[in-house]
């Protein structure tokens, strides 16, 4: 459906609107009421028939998926009230139970955690080290004889029998040497926290050592006493020094660890021991990510010897991703590539044989997993359409792909132990979440949540414009979008526009799928009488490699041009006033809307610029070398498209956001882009939270800001 489209759908929905109640910021930022309920935790049991789910009394218990009765087995019983956990996990089989508690984040995905442990057999509990804690990433060996563990840096393992604790590593101190766990750029970019692993017949431990001794530090202030405190940690920025990573490979018997040393490399971003047998996966990276290698790691007599046996070299880059299954030959494993222009699955054969499982012009989003029985494997796509995801079954040997969900929208599937189940989530632009339990084959076995509250509430109590999904003509790029017109339309008047965006790789904004706070929020906007629109540029996701890595070498340029042009796409309709067009971005959308009140003064009126980067200087080397290569080597490419270096153009009203403690996107860079506009002699409004990160929330945090800049466009758009 062409743009053009949108007034005719518009008109034709909007006849069921009946308006009760009006949406305020409180309502979506303080008293949550328009957010979706989830389903409870479902963990399949080894039979694959059952799951455990945890009671509101703390209490677990066990569950056949299909019975129409609520029959039930207890299996762990809180010994006290004082016992509080935040999650739980069973080893290999399920004879003993991990329990976290008193969980504290550290970044984005670490933490640290009390770990408890319990025996399903003598019904004992108890803490898994008091004298080191706390610790993180605990863990039972496949045999479930130890728990494996990191505190302060180094590897502990416990022996269950003796109740012994033994240390595997001596050397992990605090901003130089980390064992076991990631430093923040692995953790960030690569998704990598856990960076040990046990082999599969327990007596082996491999693990990642980063030496970040050379790695400059970058320094965060908090404000919570008379005297600021502040938090050091290393942080490698475009161009300067990486921690240098190390494999090893600890033996518990011989007690004793063992360097593997794998050639020449920058990175190691994934490992993975087949669940069989003693080989261990290893994938390195050169600095500018343009080559993948994998690594076989055997053990030869007493060494672990390591063959390379497949290596992926692109003009621009290579992803990373989780998507790495080993297949029961013991001798081969699945993977993804881009290496034919979209992202397929491969089966990747130890003698270094490739062969695509997957073909066409579309994208695969992720494994689902693999049923090693019927060697079916389950995966999304977006076949359908780049703003859509299906779930997929197919062959190992490329035949008999089926499609497995049907609903036109946007379809997650968590695949539970045993492969027979699935939990589906289904959304669409419109619609909250229903999550429902199904077989492998789709069949619905029962729901499990379908937000009928919410759904009735916002049918029957609200005033609410579609979104609607369709693409524009933006210059000569065809590019997918959405937008929400004004609950009180009238193709007879002028609107003003709000336009939200992203806009960065690896993240698409316009997706047929809830929304959640951020779709009430563009509502509240919508009955203030705005047009919301939203685009998704050069270089996003799910349209082939070509459009994906077209803005390789030049972050910002493609992007923002295609923003320009969107802009002055709507400003060629007639309902669309073109002198109150605004723009608004968080991240890498902060980036872009910078870049448009800059480069597309004559076009935007107001921006709003929630932590942005605003000179890719500033930010961390693997993902930024990744898209740019180093500022030693792409100078032009880094400086052409900072906003800082373009602040001399700057005539509407843009509002500057960032939290101070900001570990991602550091406030720097909102303090580099004041230092250029006050040189440049430019007004502009700024607004900095205290002790707030890259998400800027807690208590009312979220709540205030999003108040403040709605009063902001509602003064200034």
């Amino acid at each position: 459906m062409a743009l053009r489209f949108i007034l005719i759908v518009f008109i034709f929905q909007i006849l069921s609107i009946q308006a009760q109640e009006k949406i305020s910021i409180e309502k979506i930022w303080k008293y949550y009421a328009y957010y979706p309920e989830g389903a409870e935790g479902y963990r399949a049991m080894l039979d694959g028939n059952t799951y455990t789910v945890r009671k509101s009394d703390n209490s677990i218990v066990q569950r056949s998926f299909e019975s129409k009765t609520k029959e039930e087995e207890l299996v762990f019983q809180v010994p006290n009230a004082n016992f509080e956990y935040s999650d739980y996990e069973f080893n290999s089989d399920e004879s003993k139970i991990l329990f976290l508690s008193d969980v504290k984040s550290i970044y984005r995905y670490s933490y640290t955690a009390n770990y408890h442990l319990y025996d399903r057999a003598t019904k004992k509990l108890e803490p898994l080290d008091e004298v080191h804690q706390p610790q993180t990433l605990a863990e039972y060996s496949p045999d479930g004889n130890y728990v494996s563990y990191i505190y302060k840096n180094n590897i502990y393992v416990k022996d269950l029998q003796s109740g012994k604790v033994s240390q595997l590593t001596n050397d992990g101190y605090k901003n130089e040497i980390i064992n076991g766990t990631s430093d923040w750029v692995y953790e960030e970019e690569f998704a990598l926290i856990k960076a040990y692993d046990w082999s599969p017949d327990s007596r082996s431990i491999s693990f990642l050592k980063f030496n970040e001794s050379k790695v400059k530090e970058f320094s965060m202030t908090f404000y919570n006493e008379l005297y600021p405190s502040s938090y050091d940690f290393k942080y490698p920025k475009a161009g300067e020094d990486n921690s240098e990573v190390t494999l090893h490979i600890y033996s518990l018997q011989e007690n004793e660890a063992q360097e593997v040393f794998l050639g020449q490399y920058e990175y190691l971003p994934r490992m993975e021991w087949s669940p069989t047998e003693n080989k261990l996966i290893v994938q390195s990276m050169n600095r500018h990510q343009s080559s993948l290698k994998y690594h076989l790691i055997e053990k030869d007599a007493e060494r672990w010897v390591q063959k390379m046996i497949f290596e992926e070299r692109s003009q621009t880059y290579v992803d990373v991703d989780d998507n790495l299954i080993f297949l029961k030959d013991g001798n081969s494993l699945l993977r993804t590539s881009e290496i034919d222009g979209f992202k397929h699955i491969y089966k990747l054969s130890f003698n270094g044989e490739h062969t695509k499982v997957t073909k066409g012009t579309w994208d695969v989003i992720d494994f689902l997993g693999l049923d090693s029985k019927s060697n079916t494997i389950y995966f999304t796509s977006s076949e359908a359409h780049a703003t859509q995801k299906s779930v997929y079954g197919i062959q190992t040997n490329g035949k008999k792909k089926r499609q497995i969900t049907t609903e036109e929208g946007y379809n997650d599937a968590e695949f539970l132990q045993g492969m027979k189940y699935f939990i589906h989530t289904y959304s669409n632009a419109n619609t909250p979440p229903v999550i429902s339990l199904r077989d492998s084959k789709g069949k619905l076995i029962k729901v499990l949540e379908d937000n009928s509250r919410l759904r009735t509430l916002l049918k029957e109590s609200y005033e609410l414009s579609p979104k609607i999904i369709a693409p524009i003509r933006a210059g000569e790029q065809e590019l997918n979008t959405w937008m929400i017109l004004p609950h009180d339309f009238d193709s007879t008047k002028k609107y003003p526009v709000y336009i939200n965006v992203y806009g960065g790789p690896g993240h698409n904004e316009v997706l047929d799928s809830w929304d959640g706070s951020d779709y009430m929020y563009h509502q509240l906007l919508a009955q203030e009488g705005y047009i919301v629109f939203c685009v998704d540029p050069r270089g996003t996701m799910y349209r082939g490699t070509e459009f994906k890595k077209s803005t390789y070498l030049e972050l910002g340029k493609y992007e923002t041009e295609d923003i320009i042009n969107s802009a002055l796409a709507l400003a060629e309709l007639d309902w669309v006033d073109e002198n109150r067009i605004g723009i608004m971005g968080w991240s890498y959308g902060g980036f872009m809307s910078s870049l448009a009140i800059t480069k597309g003064a004559d076009v935007f009126e107001m921006a709003i610029a929630v932590a942005p980067v605003t000179s890719w200087r500033y930010y961390d080397n693997i993902y930024t070398e990744r898209f740019m290569r180093t500022p030693q080597e792409n100078a032009k490419g880094y400086d052409d498209n900072s906003p800082i270096n373009h602040v001399s153009k700057l005539k509407g009203k843009y509002l500057l956001i960032h939290g101070a403690a900001d570990d991602n996107v550091h406030y720097q860079n909102t303090m580099e882009m004041v230092n250029a506009m006050v040189a440049a002699d430019k007004q502009f409004d700024l607004f900095i939270y205290p002790n707030k990160n890259h998400g800027i929330y807690g208590g009312n945090t979220r709540n205030h800001l999003f108040q403040m800049m709605f009063d902001y466009i509602l003064k200034n758009l």
